[in-house]
């Protein structure tokens, strides 16, 4: 802007300037007509003296005579150029007034008005009217920093409704896990019922009522755990102790009590120790939440492979299902958010926010790639070094 202000300003002055010495140059043409102002006071006497003459003749009575000065009077007069006005301060002030109108219509057209709009327009704001666009020019003085403007007003409109989206999600998340722990519960309450009532005839009945209450029992702490880290307003109340461990071993004692029975899970891991330093129970939450997603949307057989990259343990969890649509990638580890791919499965879109946020606190990270016939999600943590090994 003050570019353009300068530029406007100095092409006006240059335009006064030329115009003021084109008329002087005029002047100093015309110069010829007139020897000097003196000369035209003399020519002016003469007329005079001759019309004092004729005025004498007059009285005397020498008309002849009178009728020869007056005729010779009239040719002078003739012979005289007519005097001209001169009109070139006139036409200098002229070009200035135009100048200055033209400055005052810019100032007014380009830079006042905008203004007045972006006051009118922050006095919107911050009376909450978010909904109301501001129509700009990037050729506009005011053009980068309206777009500017129009581009927060549209960005605290897109993060309010995002909140109030994230409002209703936690409020459904809360009430579906609210609901889905009154499921087990009746289970437990129907077996136990059984159990008082002698309805279990036989050693291996009474068994299976206590291993189908047990089941239940560990469902109920996985869904209170759920509603427990949705009741967290921030993950950075979620502790997080870090010691060093054998990841080997680790998922050896774990990843069979998350297969639950089943044969999806297909494991491979060295031959030798590997060891990280991370939270262990906080490490198989991220296992479990990453084979429970591979579960829920791929249901296909799981991969999971354990290899030492240099100074860093990558975990991998590999599928074979549809893998993640190319525009979720850059959202899918953002809280309560959830993919196309989700179909209708239920779920709260915490599970990889919370297996990032694990990893970070760890010193790691996760690599989702998606391959041609599935998906692969890495979990990086740092390995401690050898000579920690042998400490």
């Amino acid at each position: 802007m003050k570019k353009r202000l300068l530029l406007m300003t100095a092409s006006f002055s240059l335009l006064v300037v030329l115009t003021a010495a084109w008329l002087f140059l005029l002047q100093a043409g015309d110069s010829g007509r007139f020897s000097s102002a003196a000369a035209r006071k003399e020519t002016v006497a003469a007329q005079l003296v001759s019309l004092n003459e004729i005025e004498q003749l007059a009285k005397a009575g020498r008309l002849e005579a009178m009728s020869e000065k007056t005729a010779l009077l009239r040719e002078q007069i003739r012979s005289l150029a007519p005097l001209e006005k001169d009109l070139r301060p006139v036409l200098l002030c002229v070009v200035c007034i135009v100048c200055l109108i033209f400055s005052a219509l810019y100032l007014y057209v380009f830079v006042l008005r905008p203004f007045d709009r972006l006051t009118r327009f922050a006095g919107a704001i911050s009376d909450g009217n978010f909904d109301l666009p501001l129509n700009f020019e990037r050729s506009n003085c005011f053009g980068a920093f309206t777009w500017a403007f129009d581009s927060m007003r549209r960005e605290v409109t897109r993060a309010r409704s995002c909140e109030r989206e994230a409002a209703e999600n936690h409020k459904t998340v809360i009430a579906t896990l609210s609901h889905d722990i009154k499921t087990p519960v009746a289970s437990i309450r129907a077996y136990a019922e059984g159990l008082e009532a002698n309805l279990d005839g036989s050693p291996e009945k009474r068994a299976r009522y206590l291993g189908v209450i047990m089941k239940k029992c560990d469902e109920v702490s996985r869904l209170t755990n759920d509603l427990f880290l949705h009741s967290l307003s921030d993950l950075d109340k979620l502790k997080i102790q870090p010691e060093r461990i054998d990841l080997c071993a680790l998922l050896a004692e774990s990843l069979p009590e998350i297969a639950a029975g089943q044969d999806d899970l297909h494991i491979a891991m060295p031959p030798h120790p590997v060891y990280v330093l991370a939270d262990p129970d906080r490490l198989v939450q991220a296992a479990e939440n990453l084979i429970n997603n591979a579960r829920k949307y791929a249901k296909t057989k799981i991969n999971i492979s354990l290899r030492l990259h240099g100074q860093e343990a990558e975990l991998s969890f590999r599928d074979y299902g549809a893998g993640i649509p190319d525009e979720d990638m850059p959202f899918i580890f953002d809280q309560f958010y959830r993919g196309k791919n989700r179909g209708c499965e239920s779920g709260a879109g915490l599970g990889l926010y919370i297996v990032k946020y694990i990893a970070e606190q760890t010193g790691g990270h996760v690599r989702p790639q998606n391959h041609a016939d599935g998906l692969e999600m890495t979990l990086v943590l740092p390995a401690v070094s050898a000579e920690k090994r042998g400490a």
